[in-house]
């Protein structure tokens, strides 16, 4: 397992004497960039550089079994991405060295005609340097060609991590894996395994057999009406953590294990009754999503039952922190039972935020008692916390700055902007999550040392964190599209001293995006892909093209495939009617992923999918994937939960004779609360209700859509309406009439239909 950094001022020190790579770097005119992520503190690059072969060789000091692990390490990469299969030989071509002196995580690379030299003081600073030789490779001419440069280099931060929910979706121990390994290439250092939630419990505890063998399975739940979905879920193995562990240990990642209290704690209920406050489970809770009321008990019973967990957790994990939650649990269940509130008169506790911290700091003095620190979300500071317990900040930095003012360590995890569940792109083929969105650039450009934090206190930013909470990634292909390359942002603002401009790290970001994929973790490519806004323009259709990264857009329309040479974008095109139009975001001459391929014809620049529409409020906006078919893709729909409303902007209304709606139902399987009071339909006319649309959110209807056709089927339904002629352009207003919010109807595109 890696060790801990020392605090930030001794890792700056550390660091006086090096130059920004953006101000040291010298790059021959001739020579390939150098592209390297995160960007190291300190680099020079000249000219030359060797050439890899199978028979150089990697050199490690004898009987050293960190600079082992780390040629190991190298040695698995080179070939993932095109290098040799290298050995471990006396006089190899790559050396490892042991040097005192360095910072911890830190190292020195130098490579030369001659080869390369990695030294570092400890076993993370060996990884590292091997993680970027491997980073340098290339192909050349006879081998792997790799760049002279010297590199001095080490982390800002001591905590660089990701957090993936296991609760709610399960990802294979082979994904759990593949995501250790992208990490490890991005110099990430902490594992945060969210194994426990309200809707499923996936750590085999053994002596609570129930806790898996019940509570690690669900049925999803459906729309009234729908086919039933099999039983999803899973859980890992003791055997299979203690791999897992020893994985993430080879790669210099601690995985810090997180156990939820007294909230979220609905799996446990459901498999030990006994656990909760008595209150029913209705059947089925577990399979929705948000906030539920069910908090543990404070009996004896209940804390011997955590105990026990925690004995089994902290015999699987070595981490030195544990992760007990702490957050959005509602006291209603608390402020409701006599029992709970005689036991609060008893300790002499007047609210019940202060009997979570008691029941918190119960816990925290457990696992010091084992020699473990606490590790819990901001919530965990309210009503006061152990002098030893560490605050993970979620709702903005203001929990990290209490924190760090209170003198305990915080972890920078804020939502949204660090919390990667919510879409990086506006467009349909960005997969499910929460509406609002959060770009790249948006993650790049968040200040992990807010001048909020004073200096002084900086040193209790331990450092930062991105969170994939999987309610909406089903599965482990949306789960690695959701955390990269946005993870690859987060790594660079815990690694590297200060973030250069976002256009130079696109441009490292793209080679680093390969490498991922070629360790079976594929990246989202919404920061390269192309968007389009159609619209007629008399005869012809007028494409409005944009992108993220702020790279060229090339295109053509003669059916090739553009590329470095193809004409560039620059003032909106008008094409003639059909046209097949293929865009791609170029890179030193290269296409990058995400490149789009349409036909623009007279009923598309007339259609609008779910994306494209505006929603008419986003108090819970979500894209939502539908509930059929039970195998292979399923439709998806941008909604607000709490308002279905949406507005096809300037409408082009010439001409147009009839309008097709594609529909969706889904299941409304939210605890939100008594928000849910607040959600209003108007009155049906008939029993399955109705699509209405109106020239305005208040202006005259212009068409009704009945629901029936598309009632209890699963989805995706196209119902029809006529129009009367109109002209100019109009903002349309979609709603549907209801008798309740389930099933929840969402609308998957809009199609204008012209006269013939």
């Amino acid at each position: 397992m890696i060790q801990f950094l020392p605090t930030l001022p001794a890792i700056v020190g550390s660091f006086l004497c090096t130059t920004p790579v953006a101000a040291q770097s010298v790059v021959p005119a001739t020579a390939q960039p150098v592209a390297l992520l995160p960007a190291p503190q300190s680099l020079t690059s000249a000219e030359g550089g060797f050439t890899l072969t199978a028979i150089s060789g990697i050199a490690i000091p004898a009987g050293d079994d960190g600079a082992r692990n780390a040629a190991d390490r190298l040695a698995e990469l080179l070939p993932r991405t095109g290098g040799p299969n290298l050995s471990i030989k006396p006089h190899g071509t790559i050396r490892f060295e042991r040097v005192p002196g360095i910072a911890a995580e830190g190292y020195r690379l130098t490579t030369s005609s001659s080869g390369a030299t990695i030294r570092a003081s400890d076993d993370a600073g060996l990884l590292y340097g091997a993680v970027t030789l491997w980073q340098l490779a290339r192909p050349g001419t006879g081998g792997t060609f790799i760049p002279a440069v010297t590199i001095a280099d080490g982390p800002r931060f001591r905590w660089r991590g990701l957090m993936l929910d296991s609760a709610r979706h399960f990802q294979s121990p082979e994904f759990v894996k593949r995501l250790l390994d992208a990490m490890a290439a991005n110099k990430l250092n902490t594992f945060h395994w969210h194994l426990v939630d309200d809707q499923g419990w996936r750590i085999e505890i053994r002596k609570y057999p129930r806790l898996t063998g019940v509570s690690a399975w669900r049925l999803p739940a459906t729309a009234p009406g729908a086919p039933p979905l099999p039983r999803t879920g899973g859980f890992y193995t003791q055997e299979q953590i203690r791999e897992i562990v020893a994985y993430a240990g080879k790669r210099g990642i601690t995985v810090v294990p997180e156990i939820e209290m007294p909230g979220h704690a609905l799996s446990a209920i459901r498999a030990y009754p006994r656990l909760g406050m008595g209150v029913p489970l209705p059947r089925g809770v577990e399979s929705d999503w948000g906030v539920f009321p069910w908090l543990y008990n404070t009996d004896e019973p209940t804390f011997t039952f955590l105990q026990d967990v925690l004995d089994e957790v902290m015999a699987l994990f070595p981490s030195r922190y544990i992760h007990v939650g702490g957050d959005e649990a509602v006291k209603d269940q608390w402020k409701a039972s006599p029992k709970i509130q005689a036991q609060m008169k008893s300790l002499g506790i007047g609210s019940e935020d202060k009997l979570q911290s008691w029941f918190i700091q119960r816990i925290g003095r457990y696992l010091a008692a084992h020699d473990r620190r606490l590790i819990g979300w901001d919530e965990i500071l309210d009503g006061g916390i152990t002098p030893d317990a560490t605050v993970m900040s979620w709702r903005g930095i203001d929990g990290a700055v209490a924190a760090a003012k209170a003198g305990h360590d915080a972890v920078l995890s804020p939502a949204p902007i660090l919390y990667l569940n919510h879409r990086q792109g506006v467009t349909a083929a960005e997969g499910t999550g929460r509406g609002e969105l959060i770009t790249l650039a948006q993650v790049y450009a968040f200040d992990p040392a807010p001048a909020s934090i004073p200096a002084e206190q900086q040193r209790h930013i331990l450092g930062v964190q991105g969170n994939l909470w999987t309610e909406h990634a089903r599965t482990e292909e949306a789960a690695a599209a959701a955390i990269f390359p946005r993870g690859a942002a987060i790594a660079e603002l815990g690694w590297s001293k200060a973030p250069s401009d976002f256009s130079d790290f696109i441009r490292r970001l793209a080679p680093q995006m390969a490498r991922l994929s070629k360790l079976g973790v594929e990246p989202g490519a919404a920061v390269f892909r192309p968007v389009t806004t159609l619209s007629p323009d008399g005869a012809k259709a007028k494409v409005i093209l944009s992108g993220q990264a702020g790279l060229p857009l090339r295109y053509t329309i003669d059916g090739t495939a553009p590329g470095g040479a193809s004409p560039l974008y620059s003032a909106p095109l008008t094409l003639t009617m059909p046209t097949r139009l293929r865009v791609a975001s170029i890179l030193d001459g290269a296409a990058q992923p995400g490149a789009i391929d349409l036909n623009v014809t007279a009923a598309t620049v007339r259609r609008r999918d779910d994306t494209e529409l505006k929603l008419c409020t986003t108090g819970i906006a979500l894209r939502l994937a539908d509930d059929a078919p039970a195998k292979g893709p399923r439709a998806a729909f941008l909604t607000d939960i709490g308002n279905p409303c949406w507005i096809y902007q300037a409408a082009p209304m010439d001409g147009v004779r009839s309008i097709t709606i594609d529909v969706g139902q889904m299941p409304f399987n939210f605890q939100i609360g008594h928000d849910v009071d607040k959600i209003r339909f108007r009155t049906p006319a008939t029993p399955a209700g109705e699509v209405e649309i109106r020239d305005g959110c208040e202006g005259p209807k212009l068409a009704v859509l009945p629901l029936a056709p598309a009632a209890r089927r699963p989805g995706v339904t196209r119902l029809t309406a006529s129009l009367k002629p109109m002209s100019g352009a109009h903002d349309l207003c979609i709603t549907y009439t209801a008798r309740g919010v389930n099933p929840l109807w969402a609308i998957g595109a809009v199609q204008l239909v012209t006269a013939p």
